[in-house]
Formats: C-alpha cells, sequence, structure tokens
C-alpha cells in the first residue's frame, strides 16, 4: 500500500513539474501554437518509445534472471559432485578401457575451449558397454544406496527444470541404484544379467562424464582455485594426487 502511495505521489509530481516548464516557455515565448505541435508530436512518438523501452527493460532483466538461474544451478552441480558424483566417476571408471577414456577425457591444465569441445564430442559418442566383473557392484550398491537421499533432493530442486541433461544424469544414476538395490546378491550373476547392468552402468557413466566435463569448465573460467584441486585429484589422469608439486 506505501509502495502504491509513493507511485501516485511521483507521477503527481512529475505532471506537476511538466505543466510548470511548459508555463514557463510560454511566459518567455509567448507560442502556444509552437507549444502545442510540439506536445502532439511527443505524444505520438510516447507509444512507441513505451514500446521501445518496455523491450529493453524486458530482455536486460530476462538475461539477468537466466544469469541468477544458471549461477545457481552451477551450485547444485558442484554440489554434486563434490559430494558423490567425482567418487561415482572414480567408482565405475575399472569397467572401461581406461586408457581410452584418459586419452579422451583426461583433462589438463592447459586445456582451453577447444579442448573441452572435443572431449565432449568424444564423450556424447561414448556407448561403451560396462565389464560389471571389473567393479566391486556390492561396494557400488552400498554407495549408491548412501547418497539415495541426495540425489532426491537434488531431483526435487525447480531450478533443474532449466538443465534437462543434468536431469536426464540423475534419473540414469538414480535408475543404476534401483537395478542394484533390486537384487538381494550380485556376485554369480547371469551372463544375460551383467550385460543388463552394464548398460545401466555405460548410460551413469556417458551422462556423468559429459556434466563432469561442463563443470570442470565452468571451474576452469570462474573459480581457478577450485579447478586446481580438481586437476590434481580427478580420476580420469593416470596418477591422480591431491599433493602440490612443481609441474602442478
Amino acid at each position: 500500500m506505501k509502495k502504491h502511495g509513493f507511485l501516485v505521489a511521483v507521477a503527481v509530481v512529475l505532471v506537476v513539474l511538466s505543466v510548470a516548464l511548459y508555463l514557463v516557455h510560454y511566459a518567455i515565448f509567448r507560442d502556444a501554437h509552437h507549444i502545442f505541435i510540439y506536445m502532439v508530436g511527443d505524444l505520438g512518438f510516447l507509444p512507441l518509445e513505451v514500446l521501445l523501452v518496455a523491450l529493453i527493460i524486458d530482455r536486460v532483466l530476462e538475461r539477468r534472471e537466466k544469469q541468477a538461474m544458471l549461477g545457481k544451478m552451477n551450485m547444485v552441480v558442484g554440489v554434486f559432485f563434490s559430494e558423490m558424483g567425482t567418487r561415482l566417476l572414480r567408482e565405475l571408471l575399472p569397467a572401461f578401457d581406461r586408457s581410452q577414456m584418459v586419452a579422451g577425457l583426461g583433462v589438463k591444465n592447459d586445456w582451453g575451449a577447444n579442448d573441452f569441445r572435443r572431449a565432449t564430442e568424444f564423450a556424447d559418442h561414448l556407448r561403451p558397454q560396462a565389464d560389471c566383473r571389473a567393479i566391486d557392484l556390492e561396494a557400488l550398491k552400498g554407495f549408491l544406496s548412501s547418497e539415495r537421499d541426495l540425489i532426491l533432493r537434488l531431483l526435487e530442486n525447480p531450478n533443474l527444470m532449466e538443465h534437462e541433461r543434468f536431469t536426464d544424469m540423475l534419473w540414469a544414476v538414480s535408475h543404476l541404484a534401483e537395478e542394484l538395490e533390486a537384487r538381494p546378491k550380485l556376485d554369480d550373476l547371469p551372463q544375460s544379467d551383467e550385460a543388463h547392468i552394464g548398460q545401466d552402468i555405460g548410460r551413469a557413466f556417458t551422462a556423468l562424464v559429459a556434466e563432469w566435463l561442463d563443470y570442470v569448465q565452468h571451474l576452469k573460467a570462474h573459480y581457478p582455485y577450485l579447478f586446481s584441486l580438481v586437476l590434481r585429484t580427478h580420476p580420469l589422469q593416470e596418477k591422480p594426487s591431491a599433493t602440490v608439486t612443481a609441474g602442478s
């Protein structure tokens, strides 16, 4: 109510000021004809002026809103990888050709936009079949079960509506967790069931690495100190270590 009264007061002051200026103009030049010519011209252009200003303001507000949304989304993605995403990447990696993954996805300190683009294209074309026997499915099951609440909280985040690929990745990880939870025992599985779980692991892994690349590129551009830690510890390299060396 106070805000409405303030706007009315401002409008009244502006109208009074405009009338006063026209009166000053008439008192000096005594030319009402000139005043009304320009008044009608200004009024004729006013709708177009309002339209142009409204479009510009709308674009500016839309851009600011999108930037704010992307900032919140990047925070959500950062929480995911800090809490479980990077570890999940490390847990799933042995099920694939490690040398191939390191060669195509191993982020380095000197990577630029073209390097990240090539890595993203590499990730988008991955259709790997995981070797379930190369990883501890029981340990993976326990890890995903312990992080179920985090996955559900992230899926409930309304900002995810603007990030479909990240949502799809969460669903792929959630489905893998459900598949593992549905089996009371994960040893001595028939070959057909191993192949089925391998497809689920491959789907989750390809979605995970694509999001991870975007996350790391964002850190390199905006948070170099966080990028430095990720660069030293990410699993897609031969000898990950948090220890800072002369060449790191």
